[in-house]
C-alpha cells in the first residue's frame, strides 16, 4: 500500500456484481427514500479524483442504451468472461480478445458468480418486465461445456438482483425493493433466520471479502456502502456515505475488491469510485462512464492483469476495460 504523500486519497491502513428498471426509476425520480445522514469527511472527498487515474478502453462496443443493457459480469478463471444481458435475456461468454464464444437464453439474468465448486451461478428474473411471468431464482452451469446448459438451483424468489458466494458455498442475494438479504445454503435451502437479521432494505451490489459482506443500495440518498459480518448479520456498520447532498445521489450499483480497496460503480454518476474499507476514505478512479452497473477484476483471462485491470459493464451495452 502506498504512503499518503503518493496517494493522497488512499491513507495507510493495516494489510489485509446492479439495478433493475423499476429500481432505477425509483431511485432517480425520488432521489432515494432513506434519510440522509450527516456527511463525513470521507464523503466530502468522494468527488475528488484519485492520484492514480484509470484509463478506459472499449472491450466490446454497445448498442441502443437500455435496450442493450448488460447487467453483470464474472470471470470463470479458465479464460472466459461471462456477461448477463438483462434485456435480451441471455448469458454471453467472451474470449480474452473480445470474441463472443457462446451464449444461452435465460430470463432476465442479473448477478453472476463463480462458486467454490467452479460452477457458474446466475440469478434470473431480475428484469421486472418479465419476472412477473416466470418468477426468479438461481441457475448454475458448467463453464467448460461447449454449449452450456443452465440447470435450476433454487426458484420461488422475487425481486432479486445481486449475488455473492462465500467460501463455504453459501449464496447471498440482494433485493432492491424488499427487506433482508436472502441467504441460501449450499443445498439450496433458505437460511430464514440469517435473512431476517440482515434486515437492510433495498440492497443491490454485493461483494464478500474474507468474512465480511459489503453491499450497496440504489435507494439510499447518502450513497452508502454497508459492511455485514457473515457470522453476525445484525452487526452491520456503514463503511462510508458518498453523497453529502442527497439531491446528487450516485445510485451505487456493483462493487468488487481490488488491491485491498473496494471499487464501486455509480450508476447515475457514471463513476468508478475507490474506497478504503478500513477508513471510508474515497476518490474517483474513473468518470464519464455510460450508466455502469458492475465491475470485476479479470482472473485467469488471457494476458489481462488482475493487479492493474478492471472490467465494467454498462446499460449502454458496452464492456470497457479500465487500466490503473
Amino acid at each position: 500500500m502506498a504512503e499518503m504523500n503518493s496517494r493522497p486519497h488512499r491513507p495507510r491502513r493495516p494489510a489485509a456484481r446492479t439495478v433493475t428498471a423499476a429500481g432505477l426509476l425509483s431511485a432517480l425520480l425520488v432521489g432515494g427514500v432513506q434519510a440522509p445522514a450527516q456527511a463525513s469527511e470521507a464523503a466530502r472527498t468522494a468527488t475528488a479524483p484519485c492520484a492514480e487515474q484509470g484509463r478506459v478502453e472499449v472491450f466490446r462496443k454497445g448498442g441502443v442504451p437500455l435496450l442493450d443493457w448488460r447487467e453483470n459480469l464474472e470471470f470463470d478463471g479458465r479464460g472466459t468472461l461471462w456477461v448477463t444481458h438483462l434485456m435480451e435475456h441471455r448469458v454471453e461468454g467472451y474470449a480474452p480478445d473480445g470474441t463472443l464464444r457462446t451464449s444461452f437464453p435465460l430470463n432476465g439474468p442479473g448477478g453472476i458468480e463463480r462458486g467454490p465448486d467452479s460452477m457458474m451461478y446466475v440469478n434470473y428474473g431480475a428484469n421486472p418486465l418479465t419476472s412477473v411471468l416466470t418468477g426468479g431464482g438461481v441457475v448454475r452451469f458448467d463453464p467448460t461445456a461447449a454449449q452450456p446448459k443452465p440447470e435450476k438451483f433454487v426458484d420461488g424468489l422475487s425481486g432479486i438482483n445481486g449475488l455473492a458466494v462465500d467460501a463455504d458455498g453459501n449464496f447471498y442475494l440482494s433485493r432492491e425493493m424488499s427487506t433482508g438479504i436472502i441467504k441460501i445454503r449450499p443445498d439450496g435451502t433458505r437460511d430464514e433466520a440469517w435473512t431476517r437479521a440482515a434486515d437492510l432494505f433495498g440492497t443491490n451490489g454485493l461483494e464478500i471479502v474474507g468474512d465480511q459482506l459489503y453491499s450497496t443500495s440504489i435507494i439510499d440518498a447518502t450513497s452508502s456502502i454497508v459492511r455485514t459480518p457473515l457470522n453476525n448479520p445484525a452487526g452491520r456498520t456503514t463503511v462510508t456515505s458518498l453523497t453529502p447532498n442527497p439531491l446528487d445521489i450516485k445510485v451505487l450499483d456493483g462493487l468488487t475488491s481490488f488491491d485491498g480497496d473496494l471499487l464501486v460503480v455509480g450508476f447515475r454518476s457514471g463513476e468508478l469510485i475507490r474506497v478504503d474499507p478500513a477508513t471510508g476514505r474515497s476518490c474517483v478512479l474513473v468518470s464519464g462512464l455510460h450508466l455502469p452497473s458492475s465491475v470485476r477484476v479479470p482472473r485467469g483471462f488471457g494476458d489481462h492483469d488482475p493487479r492493474r485491470e478492471l472490467f465494467v459493464v454498462e446499460t449502454s451495452g458496452r464492456i470497457v476495460k479500465v487500466t490503473v
